[in-house]
């Protein structure tokens, strides 16, 4: 009788810090939003240890901030930092496209264009947390043929970061036609070759997301430091 084989299942902790994230990837959970461990068990209706487990993976990706004396909050970023985090979006993003473009095949051209369309589906369908997982899911095929498994885990991070900005950006501005003629041209670009002009266009792609979301959390934040009439 053939030995018995161990099957990956998703811990507590794990269902827990997936549900807190999409939370906080919403905005249900505001940033700076203060989280207590003890509502959350009895939300989950589990104990405090798995929440606190959870709570510390969110850390660790940087959505939470978790204080020595135990409490938490929702990560609230500088003004300065979340123009950081698109600009090593640029740092990292163009240099694996670089790489990547040379080394692209049929399939990735394929892959990528499937999941365009998934995106353009979302796009009318007003999904915006599927269109977040597929831009990344998109983007992360446009630089899967560069090989580059390190940069692409720093990567990863750093998009997780940036994810919640990106839906707070296409909710509130409508930003969706711009993103979706530039994916597009992203592609094109890299199926004829042309090297600089795609990294041009990733640049200011980017670029053009960080500064709209910067003067729109501005604003928010202003506005919502003002005193009520």
């Amino acid at each position: 009788m053939p030995a018995k084989r161990a099957i990956a299942r998703q811990s507590l902790p794990d269902v827990i810090a997936n549900d807190l994230r999409e939370r906080i990837l919403s905005g249900e959970l505001a940033e700076g939003e203060i989280i207590r461990q003890e509502a959350l068990a009895e939300e989950y209706d589990v104990s405090r240890m798995p929440v606190r487990e959870a709570l510390k993976q969110l850390d660790a990706e940087g959505l939470v901030l978790l204080t020595n004396n135990r409490g938490a909050s929702v990560t609230k970023h500088s003004l300065t930092e979340i123009g950081e985090i698109f600009d090593l979006r640029v740092l990292l993003e163009v240099d694996l496209f670089r790489r990547a473009i040379p080394s692209m095949t049929s399939t990735d051209f394929a892959r990528c264009e499937q999941i365009l369309k998934q995106m353009e589906a979302s796009y009318d369908a007003n999904d915006v947390g599927r269109w977040g997982a597929l831009n990344y899911e998109y983007h992360s095929a446009l630089y899967a043929p560069a090989g580059r498994s390190l940069t692409n885990e720093l990567l990863q991070r750093v998009s997780l970061q940036s994810d919640r900005y990106i839906r707070m950006h296409l909710s509130v501005m409508k930003q969706r036609e711009p993103a979706r003629k530039e994916h597009r041209e992203l592609l094109r670009l890299a199926k004829v070759g042309q090297v600089d002009e795609a990294c041009v266009l990733l640049t200011l792609h980017i670029d053009r997301t960080k500064d709209q979301l910067v003067k729109l959390v501005a604003d928010k934040r202003a506005s919502e430091a003002s005193p009520t009439e």
